[in-house]
């Protein structure tokens, strides 16, 4: 059975981020009512471009870390619920240099725990499918919620700790806590280092888009605004101490993905580059999502991928002034790192 909660003070952690930042577009639009405190530290990932025309009456942006315990004490009272999108999520970048997302990620998440323990305040926490490793490309099944946890990167492990974290709270201390695990996002505001949005601004520069080893590693896409209100309904409907696994059987390899964006924007199919492989590089993906969708009635919207590629290449297309700043300093890193 489950329960109804209706948030009125949230804190949406990360909210200037790709993910988070969508979420608090999607509660602006759908949730007038709903006060939204953003806590962001901006780090590189991170804008605050994301959220500033909501800025005002219903939405507030406080510049902090989720490690700062002081910070929390003073900013989570009054609220009745943390949405907690807040992450270092680049494997590439884990793989460089790991501590970053043990900090943010792992201890981020014990402040945060403990500060909703503290207070009293209902915990959502968005993590990833990554933190079940991966399966066989010819592997007829997906993910689910039993299924064991088997990471293979350092963002991925650090991503299953902070669940882990998470889980123990409510056992141990009642925590007022669900989880949701989602497949891969694509949609407006997301970093140009991201697969689809570094395709599409290569494309856009004039630069021939990369794929890594031989592109038949498989990802599940959700738009992100399906990942939004998949997130708002296990907040508001979601049983305590449950975990949810958030898709929208929008499995595609990445060589799929590319000719897909090569194709939409006018480009031929083959008009790529291919690269060395990342090291320990999953295979697949794929969510099923039948226990949000049977037990909370939810269902993604936008379930066409081509349409849905086609408005996000546009997004990049009218709004250069957002991404062009940090292109050239992304390529630089992964020409850095031999990709």
């Amino acid at each position: 059975m489950t329960e109804s909660f209706t948030p009125k003070n949230i804190i949406v952690t990360g909210g200037c981020g790709f993910i988070g930042s969508n979420f608090v577009h999607y509660v602006v639009n759908n949730h007038p009512d709903v006060h939204v405190t953003v806590l962001d530290a901006l780090t590189y990932a991170g804008n605050l471009e994301n959220i500033k025309p909501l800025l005002g009456d219903q939405v507030e942006f406080v510049h902090g870390n989720i490690c700062d315990a002081q910070l929390l004490d003073e900013l989570v009272p009054g609220h009745d619920a943390i949405v907690h999108y807040a992450a270092e999520s680049h494997n590439d970048n884990s793989i460089a240099d790991p501590e970053p997302f043990l900090k943010t990620n792992v201890e981020g998440t014990f402040r945060l725990i403990e500060a909703a323990r503290k207070y009293d305040v209902r915990f959502h926490h968005v993590s990833t499918d990554e933190v079940y490793g991966d399966l066989a490309l010819d592997d007829p099944a997906k993910f689910t919620e039993e299924t064991p946890y088997h990471p293979s990167s350092p963002y991925s492990s650090t991503k299953a700790s902070s669940d882990l974290l998470v889980r123990a709270w409510f056992r141990t201390y009642g925590l007022r806590m669900t989880i949701s695990n989602c497949s891969n996002n694509y949609g407006p505001y997301q970093h140009v280092e991201k697969f689809i949005p570094r395709q599409i601004t290569n494309i856009i520069e004039g630069i021939r888009p990369k794929l890594y080893g031989d592109g038949l590693n498989v990802r599940d896409w959700i738009h992100t605004e399906d990942h939004s209100s998949a997130v708002w309904t296990i907040l508001t409907q979601g049983r305590l101490g449950e975990t949810y696994l958030i898709g929208a059987n929008g499995e595609r390899n990445n060589l799929t993905v590319l000719k897909d964006i090569l194709r939409v924007m006018g480009q031929p199919e083959d008009a790529f580059d291919w690269v060395k492989d990342r090291p320990g590089h999953d295979r697949r993906y794929a969510i099923d999502a039948t226990k949000l969708r049977t037990e909370l009635g939810w269902k993604p919207t936008h379930t066409d991928f081509e349409s849905g590629l086609r408005a996000t290449v546009q997004w990049y297309v009218d709004n250069p002034q957002w991404w062009e700043p940090v292109k050239a300093a992304t390529e630089a890193k992964y020409k850095a790192q031999g990709q």
